[in-house]
């Protein structure tokens, strides 16, 4: 059952694979889909769909890599440009005391507040935006962008490839078995996410 949901998407080759898995990751902060939609999400699945011989691995994580780094730095040119605007959007307003923290650390850390955000599901779609608003200097603000990205984009893939390494093993068995994998994979994800978000909260109050 499980398997038959995802084989649409696990059974993109090549360019569909790039493309989604790329739209994604940039999409995710120059549009702020991130605020609902993990980006890492798509990366550890795209790292399957290399792992079944669909992509090549390299190629999705350089990808990746370079998706991100645009998606960031479109995020932070829209900061500097329209940064009222985006401090007025009704789910970035209600985070108002998180994010004028955030412009503080940015102030005080910047490059470091920019790499650590990119492992920040939140953080990760508004810090970019927020490092505009503060008029962060450029190349600073690209140094650190491109160190997350390399970092977090080369983990994520891995760890989907990886993922999907030991999901071969065990498919060829039996459905169940494979089903049975893939869902405690599933919950394994959703648990890490429910509690990097609950931390981030609780770093937020």
């Amino acid at each position: 059952m499980i398997t038959r949901l995802l084989d649409p998407v696990l059974n993109l080759h090549g360019w569909q694979a790039y493309a989604l898995v790329g739209f994604l990751v940039f999409a995710e902060v120059a549009i702020l889909i991130g605020i609902v939609f993990p980006g890492e999400t798509a990366v550890i699945v795209g790292g399957v769909v290399a792992s079944r011989g669909h992509a090549n691995i390299v190629v999705l994580i350089i990808v990746v890599v370079a998706c991100a780094i645009a998606g960031n730095t479109v995020g932070y040119a829209v900061g500097a440009k329209w940064g009222s605007r985006i401090l007025d959007l009704k789910y970035v307003a209600s985070r108002r005391h998180t994010l004028d923290r955030t412009l503080e650390r940015i102030n005080r850390r910047g490059a470091i507040v920019v790499f650590v955000a990119r492992f920040g599901a939140f953080l990760r779609a508004v810090v970019p935006g927020l490092a505009g608003i503060a008029g962060m200097p450029y190349r600073k603000f690209q140094a650190a962008n491109v160190a997350g990205a390399l970092v977090w984009g080369t983990a994520f893939c891995l760890l989907g490839y990886a993922v999907g390494n030991a999901y071969k093993k065990v498919e060829h068995a039996s459905s169940l078995a494979s089903d049975v994998l893939l869902g405690v994979i599933v919950v394994v994800v959703i648990g890490l996410v429910i509690r990097h978000r609950r931390r981030e909260r609780a770093t937020q109050d």
